[in-house]
């Protein structure tokens, strides 16, 4: 596994912890190249679909990252996100998939250290897991 590099989708608010990236890549901070960004208006907007199809076409791990509680420029969006997080954990769950690689966590905009350190953090322990064996087929939420 010395050689494993995992695959990491991270589904990131567009207005918090997007800026939160974008600031740690301006100020020419490094991460893990592991990570690939996909964009969204507010975490809010993650579905469930989404996370599943992102394991179903080879992520090793999952990442949502949103505003902090109370910041959301779409009032609630992130509470709509966590009550979804929830629900995929257990779902997850029952195809076998380790809790760790699916993580949901709140990142300012001014938070680029702070991002920087999760998603650090993320690519060891999925390194440490080694790759998803599990193989997720078309799931109808």
């Amino acid at each position: 596994m010395e050689n494993f590099e995992p695959k990491i989708i991270g589904f990131l608010c567009n207005w918090c912890s997007y800026e939160g990236a974008d600031a740690a890549g301006r100020a020419r901070k490094t991460y893990s190249e592991n990570l690939k960004i996909i964009r969204l208006p507010c975490s809010g907007r993650v579905d469930p679909e989404f996370v599943l199809n992102a394991f179903k076409e080879g992520a090793d791990g999952v990442l949502i990252l949103g505003c902090h509680p109370g910041d959301c420029h779409y009032k609630e969006g992130n509470y709509l996100c966590l009550k979804k997080y929830e629900l995929l954990k257990g779902i997850l769950a029952e195809f076998g998939i380790e809790e760790i690689r699916f993580q949901l966590h709140w990142v300012s905009a001014q938070e680029a250290d702070r991002f920087i350190e999760i998603v650090e953090k993320f690519v060891q322990d999925i390194k440490s897991l080694g790759p998803l064996k599990i193989k997720i087929e078309e799931a109808k939420i």
